[in-house]
């Protein structure tokens, strides 16, 4: 086809192209549209489907052709960057259509192209490395926590401390005490010893009889808007929480016959604890030489990679759901919103991070292949041979290892200064 092509730059990394075509040109693919609109047409006086073409031009003609211009806007567009070395990234935007029948056909469309990157230092860079010291205290916290998950409840008719669970119905009230219709909660959980249970619900409850009402009163943010939210809660069921003794038999059972060993397990659960916050100190140094780089290079992220990393964000919320699906009145905007900035970000180091495997000219090796086979394959209990077929056809793999390749050299070069930071609680 003919095409007449204009390109205008709305940014370092976004395009909008126009491409106009005539009517004649369009012909073949109208042709095509209207043979496979045919067997679909019923029309009085004609068997279903049997209709001569002229007839069905002329009664559905200006419908069928308005019908196909999306798909034909994309072969324009295909043909478009072909014959002038355009070379988007991520999926396009038709923004405009204008089809006069006859005449011709005018179709705007946007798309991103990759930032031009000037790489930079990337060499020497200052970063932090957080020293995370396990004592005593974390052991003994986190045997702590295992021993809740394993707890029984048994129920009773008051609260005498933390180690109970409430369970109530709460009804949202006005100012003056009234029930607000439609704002109430059955079955609300409150686990007294929960560190993270706000202090209003805590005082409130923490010397509650079963039947009991019990008023709560707090602020509420929503933005920049703050007000007062009235509660009354009505107390349905009080249980206490026993937490089994710490003893060889509670070993046994934590580690399914493995052991009995009390000490022993305390110094597992300590190494592990350790291997936790290393891996956690690893990371955290890999995401402050990401944003350091980034912010030494600076250039703009393309909305479509952005919008494809919102996509896979909101696909693992999906998964965390019933039937991989999202609850009724889930606010997408919101999530975008609340999630653009870290979509940005990923977006750009994404790019930078491929710039840099190209200044270091990484690429993954057959022996770094193999190593992963060996190590993997006992682990997955498959072949190592047929583990390692499968990596050497995988990009996937392949990326991962100029990736791991990228983030040592990054690390060996930078300036590591080590601070003390302390293990959060979980």
């Amino acid at each position: 086809m003919i095409l007449e092509v204009n390109v205008q730059t709305l940014s370092e990394v976004s395009r909008e192209v126009e491409i106009t075509t005539t009517a004649e040109e369009l012909k073949p693919h109208f042709d095509k549209a209207y043979r496979e609109f045919r067997p679909k047409a019923d029309i009085r006086g004609f068997r279903k489907g049997k209709a001569p073409l002229d007839i069905v031009k002329k009664l559905y003609g200006d419908l069928i052709e308005h019908e196909a211009l999306p798909e034909v806007a994309g072969i324009l567009y295909k043909q478009a960057i072909e014959e002038n070395d355009l070379k988007p990234i991520g999926e396009p935007v038709i923004v405009d259509m204008n089809y006069t029948r006859g005449e011709q056909f005018r179709v705007k469309i946007q798309y991103d192209v990759r930032p031009t990157i000037e790489v930079g230092k990337y060499k020497g860079v200052s970063i932090e490395k957080p020293v995370y010291t396990i004592t005593d205290e974390h052991v003994e916290r986190e045997i702590e926590r295992l021993r809740r998950i394993h707890s029984t409840l048994s129920e009773t008719d008051a609260v005498t401390d933390d180690e109970h669970v409430v369970s109530a119905t709460l009804q949202e009230m006005d100012p003056s005490g009234v029930p607000l219709i439609g704002k109430n909660t059955q079955k609300a959980r409150f686990y007294l010893a929960d560190p993270k249970l706000e202090e209003p619900f805590h005082n409130a409850l923490k010397a509650s009889e079963k039947g009991g009402e019990y008023r709560v009163a707090f602020e509420d943010k929503h933005g920049d808007h703050t007000h007062t939210v009235n509660l009354k809660l009505t107390v349905d069921k009080i249980e206490k929480v026993t937490l089994p003794e710490f003893s060889s038999e509670f070993v046994n059972k934590i580690t399914s016959g493995k052991s009995t060993d009390v000490e022993a397990f305390r110094k597992s659960i300590h190494d592990d604890l350790v291997s936790y916050w290393n891996e956690r100190s690893r990371r955290q140094m890999i995401d402050a030489l990401a944003a350091e780089l980034l912010r030494i290079h600076e250039f703009q992220a393309p909305e479509s990679l952005v919008r494809n990393v919102l996509e896979s964000l909101l696909e693992e919320v999906k998964q965390q759901y019933p039937k991989k699906e999202l609850p009724h009145g889930f606010d997408i905007g919101r999530f975008n919103e609340q999630n653009r900035a870290y979509a940005i970000y990923q977006s750009r180091w994404a790019l930078l991070r491929e710039e840099l495997i190209k200044a270091e000219d990484l690429t993954a090796e057959e022996s770094d292949l193999v190593a992963i086979a060996e190590r993997e394959a006992p682990r997955m209990g498959i072949d190592k041979d047929r583990l390692l077929n499968y990596y050497k056809s995988s990009d996937q793999m392949k990326d991962r290892i100029v990736g791991d390749k990228l983030i040592e050299l990054l690390l060996s070069h930078a300036k590591i200064k080590e601070v003390k930071a302390t293990p959060a609680e979980s």
